[in-house]
């Protein structure tokens, strides 16, 4: 917390804010997901010894669930040796042993996972058990149309891009060209966004392709209140120019697993057959996270289904739904992102990295005191791009800023001179937003179902993003 900036954060007593939302009404509801989704696989075990491990873990996760809805104190996490236990202990001391319904919304939110996963870490059958997994999955199914479009498009992307330097268009026409197909690509990223499943927790199959595909992204362009993608793509651009024949990274600190990964895998993809970068680090999570958010075993299940599009998407689901087949176009299609991406991989240009900080309690204003080495290595990167609305809150330490606060004083540490280039999307679902102009809160408060003069309700939704950067090597 020494760290930390003096602005105040978001509390979940806060009655006007949606930490207050999420404490009593989303977090209740993330938990008995999670234990339904273990009483049914619970129910297909049949060695006697697991069979009873899991339940006992029903039984934590139910006592969980009572704790969170009656308000009890936070509780110190049992050290079951997991990285980070002492860090969530003593900060949860340095606050003074908080109760649920009256704490530090990211704080809380955060130790909210990581008590979950120290329900599951020290148990002998179910130590690597992820309780969002199906979750994930199934939305990623029911993304079928949106998964299909991008596959289609962005096949005639990725060719477009290795060929244009044989089209005899001049310098200038290749960079307009990328500089076109760069923020469509990163708009694509932005929405993908919009099924985050922390917060939209039960979306229909109707509602998930309402909210992907070409025309929903077309109607939502107007509601990226900032967008500062073109100082992002000229950084990338010169670099190219410049240091045509050395490396040029660029980092993806990753948000949601299933439609979002794919979208960000695209974007990665894009990036590095455009020649805008010459390798692609993403950084996902080393446990479950937040319901949604990536681990390493969410890249193999994606690929998995990738690779075999027929039978994913057409294979029966459990509530005996049958789907239409795939035509051989949109089997290739999946395949030829399979094969690109699985080749890409092993020449060492798509990497995989975790780091145990991405799961830690606290803001990214800590990071190059807690984490110097991540730190060290993300200054190694032409453009580091944060996902998703969490990665925005903690780089601004979900505070109460005024909403014209530059993006570059609210990030503090990885702002200005950090040595770090910042570049985050974010579909707004939390009341912390930075770097709009004057006028603007007011003037989307005054909007129907915006939260007039007591809340910022319009920043709740996802309906809304921003699309900040900051050159921390200027």
């Amino acid at each position: 917390m020494e760290f930390d900036p003096k602005t105040p954060q978001y509390l979940t007593s806060d009655k006007t804010s949606f930490a207050s939302v999420s404490a009593h009404e989303r977090w209740p509801v993330i938990l008995t997901g999670a234990i339904d989704d273990l009483h049914r696989t619970v129910a297909d075990v049949t060695d006697e010894e697991q069979r009873k491990e899991g339940k006992s873990i029903i039984e934590k996760l139910a006592a969980l669930k009572y704790e969170l809805q009656h308000n009890r104190q936070l509780t110190p996490l049992p050290d079951d040796g997991e990285p980070g236990i002492a860090e969530y202990n003593k900060e949860l001391e340095q606050r003074g042993n908080p109760s649920w319904h009256d704490a530090s919304w990211l704080y809380t939110e955060c130790y909210l996972c990581g008590r979950l996963n120290t329900l599951f870490a020290p148990s002998k059958y179910w130590k690597n058990y992820d309780v969002f997994r199906r979750q994930k999955m199934s939305t990623f199914k029911s993304s079928r149309p949106a998964v299909l479009e991008l596959a289609s498009r962005y096949k005639e992307l990725a060719q477009e891009a290795e060929k244009a330097s044989a089209t005899g268009k001049t310098a200038d026409e290749v960079a307009q060209a990328d500089k076109l197909l760069f923020s469509e690509m990163c708009e694509i990223c932005l929405w993908g966004n919009a099924t985050d499943l922390s917060l939209l927790t039960s979306l229909t199959y109707d509602d998930i392709q309402k909210l992907q595909g070409s025309k929903a992204r077309k109607a939502s362009e107007k509601n990226i209140i900032i967008n500062e993608l073109d100082h992002a793509f000229d950084v990338l651009h010169r670099a190219r120019k410049e240091k045509k024949d050395a490396e040029r990274r660029v980092d993806i600190v990753l948000d949601n697993s299933g439609f979002e990964l794919y979208v960000d895998l695209i974007l990665a993809g894009y990036l590095l057959s455009s020649g805008l970068a010459t390798t692609v680090v993403l950084h996902p999570k080393l446990i479950p996270w937040f319901v949604s958010d990536v681990i390493p075993r969410d890249f193999s299940d994606l690929l998995n289904a990738l690779s075999d599009p027929q039978e994913f998407y057409t294979r029966r689901d459990e509530s005996g739904i049958a789907y239409p087949p795939l035509s051989e176009k949109e089997v290739g299609d999946a395949k030829f992102l399979f094969d690109q991406w699985s080749q890409l991989h092993q020449d060492g240009k798509l990497i995989i990295r975790p780091h145990e900080f991405w799961t830690t309690p606290g803001s990214y204003w800590r990071m190059p005191a807690v984490a110097p080495d991540l730190f060290e290595d993300l200054k190694q990167s032409e453009l580091v791009l944060f996902k998703g609305d969490l990665n925005y809150r903690k780089l601004v330490n979900d505070a109460m800023w005024e909403t014209t606060t530059p993006f570059t004083t609210a990030i503090g540490p990885l702002g200005p001179k950090s040595g770090v280039r910042v570049l985050a999307f974010r579909t707004c679902k939390a009341d912390t937003v930075v770097g709009i102009p004057p006028g603007e809160d007011e003037r989307l408060r005054l909007m129907p179902g915006g939260g007039g003069t007591e809340s910022r309700k319009w920043a709740w939704t996802g309906k809304w993003a921003v699309v900040s950067f900051s050159d921390g090597k200027a």
